[in-house]
């Protein structure tokens, strides 16, 4: 059984169409194995996997050491390429992604707004 890297709490498999993910049941920040969040991302999956509360997930962001729920090595902090206010971390053993509350369905729709919330994106350490 995976644990949450943030909260601790458990994770369990969420199925949308073919791709299965890992929901926390705590936080509901989630977990997709390599390629997973590539496959899904853009499809109207966000809204359905992606159910919790934004702000406890953008609480949580600030957490700066969290290690892989699958591996247990430390994760890499990282702006997501597209959108560059939305921070996520990444496994670079297993290439597995972990998405606070809210991102997921943060980056699976794109507008204009979100180009300028990106050149205003607070710097990270």
């Amino acid at each position: 059984m995976m644990r949450c890297p943030k909260c601790g709490d458990e994770l369990r498999p969420v199925r949308v169409d073919d791709t299965e993910v890992d929901r926390c049941q705590g936080c509901h920040g989630l977990w997709f194995d390599a390629r997973e969040l590539e496959r899904l991302r853009g499809r109207p999956a966000a809204e359905v996997i992606d159910d919790g509360d934004a702000k406890v997930g953008r609480a949580l962001d600030g957490q700066t050491r969290v290690a892989c729920p699958r591996c247990r090595v430390p994760m890499v902090r990282m702006l997501d390429h597209e959108q560059r206010h939305v921070w996520i971390e990444r496994c670079a053993t297993c290439g597995g992604t972990w998405l606070d509350a809210g991102e997921f369905r943060d980056l699976s729709h794109f507008w204009i707004g979100d180009v300028i919330k990106g050149w205003f994106a607070r710097a990270r350490r």
